[in-house]
C-alpha cells in the first residue's frame, strides 16, 4: 500500500479495509458504486506539511481548483487559510461559495474570456496571471472601463522540459502557455501604456506530475535572474508565482517523487535574493492520494489472450488512464488469498480506450467484488463526463470515522434537463 496514505488499512475489530476510519465495504453497501471518496484528514495533513515547510517565508498557497473543484474540498482549503488558483468563471464562483476570500484568488489560464476577466475584476481578486499581449491589452481596457487597477503577473515560458507526459507539459516553447523572456521584457518596457494594470509579478508553471527537482530548479533560477534584471531596470516585482506540478507516487514501488521538504528548500535557494511574496499552486499533491474510486466487478469476460475484468466504473469517472496512459494502483477492498490472475481491467463505455489497466495482476476476481482504484482525488471527478449518457458519480467525504455525501449521483432527469425538442425555430 502507498505509505503516503495514512488512516488506510485493516484496523483491529474492523470488518474490512478502512480509509480515514470508515469501513469501505460497509460504505459501498450504503452507496451504489461507482463513487469517489476523499479523506479530509489526509488533505489537512498535506496542507499542514506545506505550512511547516514554508515556515519563515512570505508565501501564499493557492490550491489549483481544477484538480478537484468539489465545494467541500474547497472548504477544507478555505478553513486552512489557503487561496485558490482558478482558470474559469465557474471555478471563481465555486471558490467564493466555499469561503475562499477574493484577495487570495489568482486567475490563470491561456484563454480567459472578456466576460470572465470583467467578472474577476468586479469581484476584486488578488491578481491575474497573464499569458499574452492581447490578454494584457484586454485587461487594461476592461479595468479602465470599470475604473479599477488590476494586479498582474507575466507568465513566462522558460522552455524547460519537465520530463513529464507530453499532454501535461506546459513550460516548453512549443506549448501554448506563457511567453518568452524577450516578450515579457517588452511588456515591462511598455508598462506606461497600461495605467490600469499594475504589472508587478512573474509566474511560471512548467507542467504537472513532475518527479525530479532539476526542471523546477532550472525554471525558477531563470525567473529569479529575470526578476533581478527587472528590479535593476526600475520595475518592482512584488510577487513570484512558482506554479504547481509536484508529483506523487501513482505506482507503488516504482515512482520516486520529490519530497515536499526538498522541493521547498530548492524554492528557497532559487529565489533567495527575492524579498517579495512567493505564491505556490499545488493541486495534485494536496488531494490525489486522498481519493479512491470504488467500483464493483460487473463480470469477468474470458478473452482469447487474457481475461477482461469489466467494472461499473469507466473513463467517464476516471479518464487519466485513457487520456495519458496513466497508471493507477488497483486492489480488491477485501483481503484475498485467491491466486494472482492477469486481467485487462476495463469499463462498460463503448470505446476501446475505456481501459484502466492492461495485463494487470490481481487476486482472482468474481462478479460483485469491490475494488478500489487508488490516488484518484485529483483529476478524477473533476474531468468526468456523461459520455454514453452515464450520470455523474457520487462523491463522498470521509473524516475520522464519519462520511458525508458531498455530491449525490446525477439523475437521468438532471442529465437531460437542458435539452428540449426543436419546436421553436428562429432565424439569426
Amino acid at each position: 500500500m502507498n505509505s503516503a496514505v495514512p488512516r488506510f488499512g485493516k484496523q483491529p475489530g474492523a470488518a474490512g479495509t478502512m480509509f480515514d476510519g470508515v469501513d469501505l465495504e460497509a460504505l459501498a453497501r450504503r452507496i451504489p458504486t461507482p463513487f469517489h471518496t476523499y479523506s479530509a484528514s489526509l488533505i489537512r495533513e498535506r496542507i499542514a506539511s506545506f505550512k511547516t515547510a514554508l515556515a519563515g517565508l512570505d508565501a501564499l498557497v493557492c490550491f489549483a481548483v481544477k484538480a478537484n473543484p468539489n465545494v467541500s474540498i474547497l472548504q477544507l482549503m478555505a478553513d486552512a487559510g489557503l487561496g485558490a488558483d482558478i482558470v474559469s468563471s465557474g471555478e471563481l464562483q465555486r471558490s467564493l461559495r466555499a469561503g475562499i476570500p477574493r484577495e487570495r484568488i489568482v486567475f490563470s489560464g491561456v484563454g480567459k474570456s472578456e466576460p470572465e476577466i470583467a467578472e474577476a475584476l468586479a469581484t476584486g481578486i488578488a491578481r491575474f496571471n497573464l499569458e499574452s499581449r492581447d490578454e494584457l491589452e484586454c485587461l487594461q481596457r476592461l479595468a479602465g472601463e470599470l475604473g479599477l487597477t488590476a494586479h498582474a503577473a507575466v507568465r513566462v515560458n522558460p522552455d524547460v522540459d519537465a520530463g513529464t507526459h507530453a499532454k501535461i507539459s506546459t513550460g516548453k516553447v512549443e506549448n501554448k502557455f506563457g511567453v518568452g523572456m524577450a516578450q515579457a521584457r517588452s511588456w515591462f518596457a511598455d508598462s506606461a501604456q497600461f495605467p490600469n494594470v499594475h504589472l508587478d509579478g512573474l509566474h511560471v508553471h512548467i507542467g504537472s506530475q513532475i518527479l525530479a527537482l532539476a526542471p523546477f530548479k532550472t525554471a525558477f533560477e531563470q525567473v529569479a535572474e529575470f526578476e533581478r534584471e527587472l528590479r535593476a531596470g526600475g520595475h518592482a516585482i512584488e510577487n513570484i508565482d512558482v506554479g504547481g506540478g509536484l508529483g506523487i507516487c501513482y505506482r507503488e514501488g516504482s515512482e520516486r517523487p520529490v519530497t515536499l521538504v526538498a522541493y521547498i528548500e530548492m524554492v528557497r535557494r532559487a529565489l533567495s535574493g527575492f524579498s517579495g511574496r512567493i505564491v505556490l499552486e499545488p493541486g495534485r499533491y494536496l488531494v490525489a492520494d486522498a481519493g479512491l474510486l470504488l467500483t464493483r466487478v460487473i463480470r469477468v469476460k474470458r478473452g482469447g489472450q487474457r481475461d477482461f475484468l469489466v467494472l461499473d466504473a469507466a473513463m467517464t469517472e476516471l479518464i487519466r488512464p485513457s487520456l495519458y496512459d496513466a497508471w493507477h494502483d488497483i486492489e480488491p477492498v477485501a483481503p484475498s488469498e485467491s491466486p494472482m490472475t492477469a486481467y485487462d481491467i476495463v469499463g462498460p463505455v463503448c470505446e476501446s480506450s475505456d481501459t484502466f489497466a492492461r495485463d494487470r495482476r490481481l487476486p482472482r476476481c468474481a462478479k460483485g467484488d469491490l475494488l478500489m482504484i487508488r490516488s484518484t482525488g485529483a483529476y478524477g471527478a473533476s474531468m468526468a463526463s456523461t459520455f454514453n449518457s452515464r450520470p455523474l458519480a457520487t462523491e463522498v467525504l470521509l473524516d475520522n470515522g464519519r462520511y458525508a455525501v458531498v455530491r449525490r449521483r446525477q439523475t437521468i432527469e438532471e442529465l437531460l434537463s437542458g435539452e428540449v425538442a426543436a419546436k421553436t425555430w428562429q432565424t439569426a
